[in-house]
């Protein structure tokens, strides 16, 4: 059956102004969601380079927030108030001996600076990880688990284990903040796992990882253990916004973790705004605006990816 052009001629023209009814609904969609922006959360930090005390009380123009290095608009800034898990791996092995008296000494001086914020658990690195005292707001726990730390004879760390360990534990909680502290010396690692893993996991779980660590004149030994564990120790608290203390002795611990509390315990809330888009941004970025002042900080947990 053949068709006079007389249908043929209505009909393309029909499907002529569909096709651009459809492409002028695709582009005004396209507009609306370029237009569109999503609220972001960032929990962060400030920090007086000379003084190395917290800043409170700042508002949206004191934070810079880019994304794959493009600057977002800050919204807000409200001090954070949210619950913070925090858990506090410490080194107890037998290369740890001689600094125990004044890890618990600071520990001690640690949890009682945290009143208010928390709940916080104790786990130690000996041999294996071991709870010594699990998420708890109770500071007479804490401080009677922190009290009974001592050093295992003949043992090595298992740092690398407890960190991923503890990263899964916190990937299963609420919260939309919380924060991994590791206190160590330069001692040897038990753990075969590779940086990547400890890392990855750390990412998941969106804490944000500190460390103390008490360096050794001759640093630790360069075998494949050694150079995870020191991966760990470099990028952990870079990546996931915490901070990252050297020290010579381990009279330092009560001063460095004193410090850490107060920075932890000086958190803004930064809302930003993110323009809708299908893929996320690979590098968050915040940094403090003013000259002299340091941010640490990352993205508040269990936000949807894009």
């Amino acid at each position: 059956m053949r068709l006079g052009r007389s249908w043929f001629v209505p009909m393309l023209r029909a499907s002529v102004v569909r096709v651009a009814a459809g492409g002028f609904l695709a582009l005004a969609i396209s507009v609306t969601l370029a237009a569109q922006a999503a609220d972001r959360v960032l929990y962060v930090s400030v920090v007086d380079e000379k003084t190395r005390e917290p800043i409170l009380g700042l508002g949206p123009d004191a934070f810079i927030v880019t994304e794959d290095g493009v600057r977002r608009e800050v919204l807000r800034v409200t001090p954070a108030t949210s619950p913070m898990p925090i858990a506090v791996l410490v080194d107890n092995t037998e290369g740890a001996t001689k600094t125990i008296s004044d890890l618990r000494k600071g520990l001690a001086t640690f949890i009682r600076s945290l009143t208010g914020i928390g709940p916080i658990a104790l786990v130690s690195v000996a041999d294996r990880p071991t709870i010594l005292a699990n998420y708890t707001t109770d500071q007479e726990t804490l401080l009677d688990a922190a009290g009974r730390i001592f050093a295992v004879p003949n043992s090595g760390a298992t740092l690398l284990d407890a960190i991923v360990e503890i990263s899964r534990g916190l990937e299963k909680r609420e919260g939309d903040r919380a924060a991994i502290v590791l206190v160590t010396t330069e001692n040897t690692e038990f753990s075969t796992l590779h940086y990547r893993q400890v890392l990855d996991g750390l990412a998941k779980s969106g804490a944000m990882m500190s460390a103390i660590v008490l360096t050794s004149p001759a640093g630790s030994s360069l075998n494949d253990e050694a150079r995870n564990r020191a991966s760990v120790l470099d990028l952990g608290p870079r990546n996931s916004g915490g901070m990252r203390f050297d020290v010579l002795t381990s009279l330092a611990y009560e001063g460095r973790l004193q410090e850490l509390a107060e920075v932890l315990k000086s958190q803004h809330r930064v809302v930003y705004a993110r323009p809708q888009t299908l893929i996320p941004p690979a590098r968050i970025g915040v940094d403090a605006a003013k000259a002299g002042q340091n941010a640490h900080g990352g993205p508040a947990r269990g936000q949807p990816v894009r």
